[in-house]
């Protein structure tokens, strides 16, 4: 989707995504010390807000107007800060090695731009910082439910895991969470690779 579709699918009076954070991030970073986090295409905000309520310097990332405009309400109504940039995380580009941890979560592009993402995020990490990507797998169009049906943009955590050489992969594989649709619950497959930039 371009800037324009994910405008408009963000201009509505709800969320579209839940105000909780993901589950996984939580189960990722949330033993880690608070210091410099990066959210590369925040959207709505619900990932940065949580890291800044748990005391986390947090900027947030996103091509989408008015995603960043629920993310500013969001963060105001939580009482947290968090500095909102809006610009397209293909072509952006954090300072090198300033931050503690990046989050990409469910970016969803073809496999040169997402390698370009990746890379961009992890040279953003200090020594030391981690990086955390979870996103659609590649096998949940058929086994799994809802994300992108395009395959082009869906990834497995070995397409990961070779898009980040040069840092040491602490965890790489498929992870299930419950989905609930009208019909009961449904399961949908994701990939989940944390890595460390070598201090």
């Amino acid at each position: 989707m371009n800037r324009e579709q994910w405008d408009e699918r963000y201009a509505t009076e709800e969320l579209i995504w839940k105000a909780d954070p993901n589950r996984f991030l939580v189960e990722e970073l949330d033993a880690l010390p608070p210091g410099k986090a990066l959210d590369v295409a925040c959207g709505e905000g619900r990932n940065a807000i949580w890291l800044a309520s748990k005391g986390w310097r947090v900027t947030g990332v996103d091509f989408s107007h008015a995603g960043l405009a629920e993310a500013h309400r969001l963060a105001a109504d939580q009482k947290v800060k968090v500095t909102w940039v809006e610009a397209d995380v293909v072509e952006w580009q954090a300072a090198e090695a300033s931050f503690d941890a990046a989050v990409v979560m469910y970016l969803h592009l073809p496999a040169r731009q997402r390698r370009q993402v990746l890379l961009r995020s992890a040279a953003a990490l200090a020594p030391g910082g981690v990086l955390l990507v979870v996103g659609h797998d590649s096998s949940n169009p058929l086994e799994g439910i809802g994300g992108p049906q395009d395959p082009s943009v869906l990834f497995a955590p070995e397409d990961v895991v070779e898009d980040l050489s040069g840092l040491r992969i602490e965890r790489s594989e498929r992870v299930t969470r419950t989905v609930v649709t009208d019909a009961g619950e449904a399961t949908a497959i994701d990939a989940l690779v944390r890595a460390r930039r070598p201090s």
